[in-house]
């Protein structure tokens, strides 16, 4: 029998809809993703710690539960919202369904709500929190709504020791600063000849130096970028080594942050697959996989860098490259499964900066 649940919004707005996966009462901070493939990305995605995550594409489930496809070892959102979900799906890798991977980790879903309505409030009212309950909503249900805030994100989600992968006929070792990293980007470098030594995101300046590495990879991750003081003095440290630098999402905005730049916090983000960006130095266009909440100043960038990508809809920064040292940033995902692979050609790049440094 299918049970009742209510999504009560920050600004008012109770949508009535049912339960699957875990049932239990939350808080967190409404985003919606536009991705119409890659449900299993996004529902592993690290990004995401704290969030209640909105599909906007209606059908949810349909090739079931893929472990092999997850980006990391749990979720870490909030809560999960989807128009409907598919009860039987088909696909020959599956080996689940949705609401009992759900349910196995412990987060609530929603379904049967009007998704498109519930984008079009958050395009219009901004990034808001919202509250998952199973009781019919009253007054004293919006207590403490707006004091929730995503905080410790990126202690919450990176590793507690480092972890190593190792490539067939390896050229290059690789440390990856672990902000909250999606599993694509240790593949990606993987399978272009790296050794990676992946790292927790509180490893300091002298003990990445100290591993001897041949090139750095900054991940991605949740929250707010200046919330992490301690990360973004070390990087300042480490960037006075000269070493190969490739930073992705947060990875981008913390390397600035240790520049001197500054972050805002954008309306209701970018989150999707279908994200266009374009190139500075050229004018093309890639379309890209996006999901973050927060971006980089451009006009306050330090005279040592320049903008290399800009968000083609709303003109916010989208890439940065150093050029008193080998580093360059995107605020993409490059490393995208489940979305498009335009702009892959940038780990190329890291590669032959590593060459270029050896």
């Amino acid at each position: 029998m299918e049970k009742k649940a209510y999504l009560i919004l920050e600004n008012g707005d109770i949508y009535e809809g049912f339960a699957f996966g875990a049932e239990k009462e939350i808080v967190g901070e409404l985003v919606f993703t536009t991705a119409m493939t890659g449900y299993l990305e996004t529902l592993t995605d690290p990004s995401y710690y704290g969030q209640i995550v909105c599909q906007t594409f209606p059908l949810i489930g349909n090739y079931g539960v893929i472990p092999s496809d997850f980006e990391s070892k749990k979720p870490a959102l909030k809560a999960y919202i989807v128009r409907e979900w598919c009860q039987r799906p088909s696909n020959f890798r599956c080996e689940g369904v949705i609401d009992t991977f759900l349910k196995q980790s412990d987060v609530p879903g929603l379904y049967g709500i009007d998704t498109r309505c519930l984008t079009k409030t958050v395009r219009e009212y901004g990034v808001m929190n919202a509250k998952i309950t199973y009781t019919k909503p009253d007054e004293k249900s919006f207590d403490g709504l707006k004091d929730y805030r995503v905080i410790n994100a990126v202690k919450s989600v990176t590793i507690d020791k480092p972890e190593t992968f190792s490539a067939e006929n390896a050229k290059y070792n690789v440390v990856l600063m672990d902000f909250g990293a999606k599993k694509n980007i240790c593949r990606e470098l993987v399978k272009r000849g790296c050794n990676v030594t992946v790292v927790p995101g509180n490893t300091t300046a002298e003990e990445i130096k100290a591993m001897n590495p041949d090139g750095i990879m900054l991940s991605n991750g949740p929250g707010d970028p200046t919330e992490n003081t301690e990360i973004i003095e070390q990087l300042r440290i480490l960037c006075e080594a000269k070493i190969a630098t490739f930073g992705i999402c947060l990875g981008h905005q913390l390397l600035a942050l240790s520049q001197g730049a500054k972050t805002e916090k954008l309306k209701y983000g970018h989150r999707g697959a279908n994200q266009p960006a374009t190139d500075t130095q050229t004018g093309r266009v890639y379309i890209t996989s996006q999901n973050h909440g927060y971006a980089v100043v451009a006009s306050s960038l330090p005279k040592n860098a320049y903008e290399s990508f800009v968000n083609a809809n709303d003109g916010t920064c989208e890439g940065v490259t150093y050029t008193d040292m080998p580093a360059f940033t995107v605020q993409f995902h490059p490393e995208a499964c489940g979305g498009p692979l335009d702009t892959s050609f940038l780990f190329d790049k890291f590669i032959t900066m590593i060459q270029e440094g050896k």
